[in-house]
């Protein structure tokens, strides 16, 4: 029998702009526990952006993981003896994530300037 799951933890939208999908965001770019300087990157960023394109920064990130985000995953499901690929509409909660992760991996991946501030 398995054990319950653990209730999910409430986070806090961002100081800045009261966001929440942009304080996930900010979690999920931070590394070893530095939240503030996972912070000034991100804002960076976003000041950036405001500068090159005279367009609200915010809108330009949620955009972004619109646009990364997928429609369906494909998952493995044993029918009889053979396994099939089975696509499945990806949940909100999974969208944001993978979006979120696919956009950091590629600007990590990007040769220049180090993410560390």
């Amino acid at each position: 029998m398995r054990r319950r799951r653990p209730e999910r933890r409430k986070i806090l939208p961002d100081p800045v702009y009261k966001d929440l999908s942009i304080s996930k965001f900010i979690n999920f770019l931070m590394k070893g526990g530095k939240k503030g300087v996972a912070e000034r990157i991100f804002y960076n960023a976003l000041s950036k952006i405001k500068q090159t394109t005279k367009s609200d920064g915010v809108k330009i990130f949620e955009k972004a993981i619109e646009n990364t985000s997928p429609m369906v995953e494909v998952k493995s499901r044993r029918i009889g003896g053979a396994t099939y690929q089975v696509p499945i509409e990806v949940p909100k909660e999974r969208k944001f994530f993978l979006a979120s992760h696919w956009i950091i991996d590629s600007a990590t991946g990007r040769s220049g300037k180090p993410m560390a501030d």
